[in-house]
């Protein structure tokens, strides 16, 4: 197990330790899960309710071209932890709580006869060898505590072992148990009492942890479980949606009334971390920033049988979770709706208080971002895809004009195909991999920004620069050493996918 960098670590990366004579800055970076880029207030929801999220952006700088890494979470998890691209550690799906153990991602021979190509296997866990901004953080007097989902692993891939010196609730499971409602036991040391909500109590642990160490410079990984399934609203927020939602009409881009409870109760909580930061006095020297793993979720995938949650039939299947408008598809789908996320930075004296900043941003910047923060210089020695992003907070210049994305895999019941793509300014270049009539590539292309719905393919009017995006594609593939989709020998266009 790895708790701390090695001397000889340290020396290899040219970590410069922070001033003994001044504090370093805390930092709070809260982590949603599943939450949507148009799901909150400051995004311009009029049906979700979070004034604490507002009240972040209010004394901070919100990010409106922020993406994940990919639109499921362990792989854009993963991003985040070690600055790297997903494709580059070889986790390419959301797989880190099965049980088969694996750190290289492989190909496989053949797929089934309905596929055109083979998709890369994912591997299963964040291999300790990779280098996390937390060990870096601790070795250099960080108090590092990890909070909530982790999904990249349990011991000994644990938040233990990738620099955290405290884990809650330190479970096995990568969501929560059912419902978000105690009783339940996640681990030896952590047990939801009857009724108490899991989000709650994530809140109330990291309150403690602030309450604690606010001496002396910390970093609090507070990666909510909310707001994915499965779908538990508090009966009285349940209500008071239910009652809201039958005031819209039935083509209200966002009605659910249990997902809407479930980001108010998120809202709370983030709002409990922000009163425990002024309590203890230390607002001004507190950074807090809030992100999403991935893309909102825009149905559930419950059905009347599978569902034991506490709302109507219509209100789980019938109702999206919720919409990612202007953006299309939502989370699992290569189109901006599956990486499009919130990005909120309040950095006392730093960023410029309820700015805007449209600077491109990837969730593999937050590794140099933190250290920046940190005042830890990174010089020869490790490597990261990775930029910082502090001249953007600074509301200097755009640290990167380029994002990636990728998404090798098949969801038939989402009509997801193995794509990837790349955003350089104001357009879009997607690649679905082997998906022309003759095998080869095929690629669309989009002014994202007079089209962020995708709807309109200008690959055709634009061929040297959908070839030269592709190009640029392809040298980032080899970059990152990824494992990439094949043509399937295998396939049979005559073949049928059995229903579910």
């Amino acid at each position: 197990m790895r708790f701390v960098l090695s001397a000889a670590l340290t020396l290899m990366l040219g970590i410069t330790s922070v001033s003994a004579e001044s504090k370093a800055p805390n930092i709070v970076f809260i982590l949603a899960d599943d939450l949507g880029w148009a799901d909150t207030t400051p995004y311009g929801s009029t049906f979700h309710e979070t004034p604490n999220i507002q009240r972040l952006s209010n004394s901070g700088m919100r990010f409106v071209n922020a993406h994940s890494t990919s639109p499921v979470c362990s792989p854009a998890r993963a991003s985040i932890m070690t600055g790297l691209y997903a494709e580059r550690l070889g986790m390419t799906q959301p797989a880190c709580h099965i049980p088969l153990e694996s750190l290289k991602a492989t190909l496989p021979k053949r797929s089934q006869p309905w596929f055109k190509t083979i998709s890369p296997k994912s591997t299963t866990r964040l291999d300790t060898e990779f280098v996390t901004f937390a060990e870096i953080l601790r070795e250099n007097g960080y108090r590092t505590r990890h909070f909530g989902k982790w999904h990249l692993g349990p011991e000994p891939y644990s938040p233990l072992e990738h620099g955290f010196e405290v884990d809650v609730p330190h479970s096995k499971t990568h969501g929560p148990i059912g419902t978000y409602f105690g009783p339940r036991k996640y681990s030896e040391s952590f047990t939801l009492e009857k009724g108490e909500h899991l989000e709650d109590r994530m809140a109330q642990e990291a309150v403690k942890f602030i309450q604690e160490n606010k001496d002396r410079p910390f970093f609090l990984n507070y990666w909510a479980f909310s707001v994915h399934t499965p779908p538990f609203a508090k009966p009285e927020l349940l209500e008071k949606y239910r009652a809201k939602a039958a005031k819209l009409p039935p083509d209200a881009r966002q009605r659910n009334p249990i997902y809407a409870g479930m980001i108010e109760t998120f809202d709370e909580n983030v709002g409990k971390l922000l009163d425990a930061i002024n309590d203890a006095g230390i607002e001004e020297e507190t950074i807090v920033i809030l992100f999403s793993d991935n893309g909102g979720t825009l149905h559930s995938g419950y059905t009347a049988e599978k569902y034991w949650g506490n709302g109507t039939k219509e209100e789980i299947i019938d109702i999206p979770f919720t919409s990612n408008h202007p953006f299309k598809e939502g989370k699992g789908t290569i189109h901006d709706g599956g990486t499009a996320v919130p990005c909120i930075v309040r950095w006392p004296g730093k960023a410029e208080k309820n700015s805007v900043s449209d600077a491109p941003f990837s969730g593999a910047d937050f590794f140099p971002t933190f250290l920046e923060m940190a005042g830890i210089e990174i010089r020869d020695g490790l490597k990261l895809d990775g930029v910082s992003q502090v001249p953007a907070m600074l509301g200097r210049e755009e640290p990167r004009n380029t994002l990636y994305g990728f998404w090798p895999n098949y969801i038939p019941r989402k009509n997801t195909i193995p794509a990837a793509w790349i955003r350089r300014g104001d357009y879009k270049l997607t690649r679905f991999f082997h998906d022309s009539p003759d095998g080869t590539h095929r690629h669309t292309l989009h002014n994202v920004k007079e089209d962020p719905g995708e709807t309109n393919d200008v690959a055709s009017s634009y061929p040297q620069k959908a070839a030269e995006m592709s190009r640029m594609l392809d040298a980032h593939f080899t970059r990152a050493d990824a494992v990439l989709p094949v043509p399937n020998p295998n396939y049979n266009p005559n073949a049928v996918l059995p229903k579910r």
